[in-house]
This record gives structure tokens, C-alpha cells and sequence, in this order.
């Protein structure tokens, strides 16, 4: 791994080594730690006491941060007839079925954040899986993805929903705004994600379920938050 610049070491020799913060106050060093000329995004990472291998202790859902995330969200729609035009109504970026796969396969087209899909379109969709998949765009039920109300969908993306997953890891990186937000609207946001994730504790889960979080934004350190769960 390449070393770290001189603002970023700057920023790291500011923070008490091996110290863990309260949420409120480390999410406060890393807007006052951020020195990048753009809006840095803040991330939220957060190991937990679970092995995703096995299929009874998945963590995976979707949440809307009360904030959003402070970024421009493009959305590609999977359907056909009415539906495509309730996505289009909506403000989906791209909406289409056979000639969206053909883009996707034909030019490893990338150019949107989200997908969804209607439910009849998913065994067309599903030949992307391998392509999809590992980027974490794959329409999925328990993320809402894949749903006959594309109109809900598209408008609880462009409002700031967010999906959360674990990878392989057992770790879940998540962007929770952005440096310009100010540590009280992100910490609006930090506590909505982790209330989520607290509720989607997998019964199978044994022992300290929340294993370490850490807040950093893009050009910045990891901070280390305090937690209870």
C-alpha cells in the first residue's frame, strides 16, 4: 500500500492513538480533520460479529438517511410497459429491459448507482448476476430493489435510502453524507444507519454483535467510534 500524504498524516497524528470516541465527537474530528479542496463523503464502517458465509447470519437491508447522502443518485429501472413509465415519472435515469442488458453485456456499462427491477423482469435480469453482483447492484428484495412499486423505489433512492450489506469480510461500508453536512446532520444519519443494522441482528448472531465501527471521510483517517451493541 502506497503511503499516505502529508495532510492525511497531519490529520492521523491529531487523533489519540488506539482512543475511541463518542459518535457525536468523532464524527466532529473528522469534518474538522477533512483538508481536501472538494465536499469529502463521510463512510461509515462497521465490523460485526457475524460469519456471512453462512446464509442464517446475512445482515443486509436498506434505510432512508433522514439527510441523504449529499450526492446525485442515478438510477436504472428494469421494466416494461406502464411501469417503465411510472420509473420515468419518478426520475429514474435509465429505464429499459432487453436493450439495457445488451448495453450492460455488450459495452460493461456502468453509469448509474442503483438498480431496480419489477419482479417479471428478474429472470431476464438475473443472467447479470455475475456482472452485477459483485459491484453490490444487484436488484434484491430485502433491499427493495426488486418491487412492482418503481415509483416508491426510484423516489426513496433519490431521497437518500441507502442499502447496507456485509463483505466478506463481515464488514459494511456505507456513506452517511457528506463533510459539509456538519457533525449533527451526520450524526442524524450515523444513528438511523446503526439503529438499522442493531434491528437486523441475525438470531443466529452469538456474542458481541457490533464489533467496531470507524467514520473517515475520503481523504482523511479512521476514526474510531465507542459503541454499546
Amino acid at each position: 500500500m502506497a503511503p499516505k500524504g502529508k495532510r492525511y498524516q497531519a490529520a492521523k497524528a491529531k487523533l489519540e492513538p488506539g482512543v475511541s470516541y463518542e459518535p457525536l465527537e468523532a464524527l466532529t474530528l473528522v469534518t474538522e480533520l477533512a483538508s481536501a479542496k472538494f465536499d469529502e463523503t463521510v463512510e461509515l464502517h462497521v465490523r460485526l460479529g457475524v460469519d456471512s458465509r453462512h446464509a442464517d447470519q446475512q445482515v443486509r437491508g436498506a434505510v432512508i438517511l433522514p439527510h441523504g447522502t449529499g450526492r446525485q443518485v442515478r438510477v436504472l429501472v428494469f421494466a416494461k410497459g406502464a411501469k417503465a413509465d411510472e420509473a420515468t415519472a419518478a426520475g429514474a435515469d435509465f429505464v429499459g429491459a432487453d436493450d439495457l442488458i445488451q448495453r450492460i453485456t455488450g459495452e460493461n456499462w456502468f453509469d448509474y448507482d442503483v438498480v431496480i427491477a419489477t419482479p417479471d423482469m428478474m429472470g431476464t435480469v438475473g443472467r447479470l448476476g455475475r456482472i452485477l453482483g459483485p459491484k453490490g447492484l444487484m436488484p434484491n428484495p430485502r433491499a427493495g430493489t426488486v418491487t412492482m412499486d418503481v415509483a416508491q423505489a426510484v423516489q426513496e433512492v433519490k431521497a437518500g435510502k441507502i442499502e447496507y450489506r456485509l463483505d466478506r469480510s463481515n464488514i459494511m461500508h456505507c456513506p452517511i453524507g457528506k463533510v459539509s453536512f456538519g457533525p449533527e446532520k451526520l450524526y442524524e444519519n450515523y444513528r438511523t444507519l446503526m439503529d438499522a443494522v442493531v434491528r437486523a441482528r441475525p438470531a443466529a448472531a452469538k456474542g458481541q454483535y457490533i464489533r467496531k465501527a470507524t467514520v473517515a471521510s475520503t481523504m482523511g483517517p479512521g476514526v474510531s467510534i465507542t459503541t454499546k451493541s
